[in-house]
Parts: C-alpha cells; sequence; structure tokens
C-alpha cells in the first residue's frame, strides 16, 4: 500500500482518503474550510510527530499541524498535504508541589482546567475549553485571567519541540532561549510544540462572572462607563463589552429574542463574594435586557461560551485590530458600524487589557508591545455560503475604517482566514519580525512549518 513506509513507523493511525475516519479527522471548527489532505497521520507520542516530519520532508508534502483545529483560518488542514493531528496526545500532568503543569501538545483547554482545577489551580487559557492549547499559547493566549497572570505565553517555562529536522529539543530558559522567546507569541513558526510547560496560579473555589447585557441602542452611553470603571479597576478584573443578538431559544426569555445587546463580559480573579461586591457597578448602569451574572467554578466558566461556537457548524471570519484608546468618539464610530451587521450571530467584542499583561516587557517575549488599551475583535458568524462575501466584507470594510483608531497592530489568532501580505509583520511590528526571523532560520531555515501564520525566514 502506498505510504506503507510511515505507517510502519506509527504508534497512531494513518489515515488517507476512503478511510472510516478520514472525514471525520479533517474537519476543524470554521465550517468555511473544506479541505482534504492526502495523509492524516492521528500521533500518539513524539515519536509519531517525528516520523511525520521526516516523511513529509521527504515527500514534499505540505505539514498542516492539528491540536484543537479551533483557529478561524483553518491552518490545521491543508489540500493534499499531510495532517499531524495531535489531538490524541492530550495528556495533563501537574506537579506535587501545583506550580507546573505539563500539557501535551494536542490538549484541549478543557483537558488543561478539568486536571488542574480539582487541586484549586489553574494557567491562563481563552474563553473556549474546545480550544486547543498549542495553537492559543503560541500566539499569545487572551482570557480571564489575564490581569493578575498575563497571558497563556507569559505562563510558559519550557516546552519540548520536534524541529524541521525531526529533532527533539527542549526550550527553556538555559536552554535554546531563543526558541523559548519565539515560541511565547510567534506561532507555529519554528516547530511542532509536543509538551508544554506551565506555571500555575491558585484560583478560587467560586468566581464572579459578571455579565448584565444591556439593549444596544444604549452602547454609547453604556460603554463610556465601561471604560471609565476598567481604567481604575484592580487587577484581579478582566473583561470585554461584546456586542451580540439574543437568539431565538427556549434558554432565553422569550420577548428578549432577536434583541441586539451589549453585554458587559467581566470576571473577578478572586472569591466570589468580592468579586460580586467590586463589579456590582457593572449592573447598576440602569435596566439591563438580561444579566447572565452568577458564580461559578473557573472550570465551569471556561466552557460556558461553548454552546455559541460548536464545531463545524458556522462559518466564520474573525479580524481584529488593537485600538489606541476608547475615547467617545470611537465608542459611537464603533457603536454606528456594528449596528450594520450582516448576521445576527455575529459578535463583536472591545477587550481591555492592564494588569499584569502591560507589565510584562516588549521585547521579553515575541508578542511584543503591551502598550495597547483595548482590543476590537469582529466576529462574522453566519449559516449560509450564499452570504460570505456579505459578511466577509462586512467585517474587512469596519476592520479597514478602524486602523484610523488602531495601533497598527493586530491579534494572530484572530487574523481572518490569514491573508494580507503584510499581515504578519504589521502584528508583530519590524523589530520582533526581524528579530522572529533570526530564530526562524535557525530553527526552519526552509520554511518546512508554512501553515500558520508565517514568517518567511529571509
Amino acid at each position: 500500500m502506498p505510504h506503507d513506509a510511515l505507517r510502519s513507523q506509527l504508534r497512531g493511525d494513518l489515515l488517507e482518503p476512503g478511510s472510516p475516519a478520514y472525514d471525520a479527522a479533517r474537519i476543524v471548527w470554521n465550517g468555511m474550510i473544506d479541505r482534504r489532505p492526502e495523509l492524516i497521520a492521528r500521533c500518539r507520542n513524539a515519536a509519531d510527530v517525528a516520523a511525520s516530519v521526516n516523511y513529509a520532508r521527504a515527500h514534499r508534502l505540505a505539514i498542516a499541524v492539528r491540536s484543537g483545529g479551533h483557529n478561524v483560518a483553518g491552518y490545521a488542514v491543508s489540500d493534499g498535504g499531510l495532517m499531524i493531528d495531535m489531538s490524541a496526545m492530550n495528556a495533563v500532568h501537574i506537579t506535587p508541589g501545583l506550580d507546573r503543569a505539563y500539557v501535551e501538545g494536542g490538549a484541549t483547554w478543557g483537558d488543561v482546567d478539568a486536571a488542574t482545577t480539582p487541586f484549586g489551580r489553574a494557567t491562563p487559557g481563552g474563553l473556549i475549553s474546545m480550544t486547543g492549547v498549542a495553537g492559543l499559547t503560541l500566539s499569545g493566549g487572551i482570557g480571564w485571567l489575564r490581569g493578575t497572570h498575563g497571558l497563556s505565553c507569559d505562563n510558559l517555562v519550557a516546552a519540548d519541540v520536534v524541529t524541521a529536522d525531526g529533532d527533539l529539543i527542549h526550550a527553556s530558559e538555559t536552554e535554546n532561549a531563543d526558541l523559548l522567546w519565539a515560541l511565547k507569541g510567534g506561532g507555529g513558526n519554528f516547530g511542532i510544540v509536543v509538551n508544554f510547560e506551565f506555571r500555575l496560579h491558585p484560583v478560587a473555589e467560586e468566581l464572579i462572572f459578571c455579565a448584565p447585557a444591556y439593549p444596544e441602542e444604549r452602547a454609547n452611553d453604556i460603554l463610556p462607563k465601561w471604560r471609565d470603571y476598567m481604567a481604575t479597576a484592580p487587577d484581579e478584573i478582566s473583561g470585554l463589552a461584546e456586542f451580540s443578538t439574543i437568539p431565538g431559544d427556549p434558554a432565553y426569555p422569550e420577548p428578549t429574542w432577536g434583541k441586539r445587546v451589549v453585554t458587559l463580559a467581566t470576571v473577578y480573579d478572586g472569591p466570589a463574594e468580592v468579586g460580586e461586591r467590586v463589579t456590582q457597578p457593572l449592573r447598576s448602569l440602569g435596566e439591563p435586557l438580561l444579566d447572565f451574572s452568577g458564580r461559578m467554578s473557573y472550570r465551569a466558566l471556561q466552557s460556558i461560551y461553548d454552546e455559541m461556537f460548536p464545531k463545524g457548524r458556522d462559518r466564520c471570519y474573525w479580524k481584529s485590530t488593537y485600538l489606541a484608546g476608547l475615547d467617545n468618539g470611537v465608542v459611537a464610530e464603533i457603536t454606528r458600524r456594528v449596528a450594520t451587521r450582516p448576521s445576527e450571530m455575529t459578535l463583536a467584542s472591545i477587550w481591555k487589557f492592564g494588569g499584569a499583561v502591560q507589565r510584562v516587557a516588549a521585547d521579553a517575549t515575541a508578542f511584543g508591545d503591551r502598550s495597547m488599551p483595548f482590543m476590537l475583535s469582529l466576529d462574522a458568524i453566519w449559516s449560509d455560503p450564499a452570504d460570505d462575501e456579505a459578511n466577509i466584507g462586512w467585517v474587512r470594510d469596519v476592520w479597514r475604517d478602524m486602523q484610523l483608531y488602531s495601533t497598527g497592530r493586530l491579534y494572530l489568532n484572530f487574523p481572518g482566514l490569514g491573508e494580507g501580505e503584510n499581515l504578519v509583520r504589521d502584528a508583530f511590528g519590524a523589530e520582533t519580525y526581524a528579530r522572529l526571523q533570526m530564530v526562524k532560520r535557525a530553527y526552519d531555515p526552509h520554511n518546512l512549518f508554512h501553515m500558520n501564520q508565517n514568517i518567511l525566514p529571509r
């Protein structure tokens, strides 16, 4: 049979078109992505990953790396190439001292939280439990604990990496330190991370999720008050203001169906009783249409958005930009443009940065400068392929016009479909990009790993 040489080296399975599990394995989260790789290597360990890399290099097969498969640009799968599927490599081990977690490269944040929270520990993840640890961390990782503990990448202590040569190497502050620096925000450009070592932090048994949803027509009044509250909030507060539409779902009161809202989704990283008191002003800005606030465990908090983003159901195009500020004029412009969204499934969010995120020096990680106070993400979601042009066009038009208020940079976990000649260079800035190119030349000079937010070796 073709490809028996690789099949014989794998502990996991090798799938080809026609294999019973092939179609299920190639599906990723974004329903727009429908690609057919020549091979899918369902790896079980680092040796499987190394064998797959060597085979792809020798046979000139493009490599796509899948952990959670949640990247909106669909980098986890390519037409005619080799998908290295690490989803079975999802073990999480924590040290007896409860200060470190060792996480395999295919784990999701749900896997991590299930292993750490019973011991009262967590490391900053994203907002959706099905998101892959690898993809989120390697491009930064913005979540609910960012005010106290920074980004996911800020908590990365070390990593084991399969290189373009098929070698397994360790990256830490004392060994291949340039590679560790690059992994903290530089994406999947430098190798395949098969194991992450994260710093763990205590997390309260119950947290407060504060989430009043105000009528969208009040956004120009609500958002300046939210902005002013966040400006003086303690580090324990992390949040975003999110435009959305209440779905016609029995889970919501029928009179609210189809109503557009702006929700002030906020978490206090500390005891729920303290968090309720500190976040109460956000629930007192008038009469909310709905109030989703409540006490819950961190693990439960990490899955509350899951039902909104089921795998493979919806078509998605997400793009982001960092805002230099959020004065009343910018608020009015965002509100005006968001009101024109063509799909009621679409979300648009203003994320606030501060605390531990901004205390990291610009050159300490590949994520780069942290001075941006806000991020705007435009998350178009729709169902019908006939609506692709309208929804993608809306995001691109709004994103382009919002550059007037931008720092010029963007978050590479929300990159559209990865298009744009200068997308990655602009995201990092010239100085950081040049430094990343040096690391790329050292570890992947022939750009074997290019299905990503790609950094050119030269």
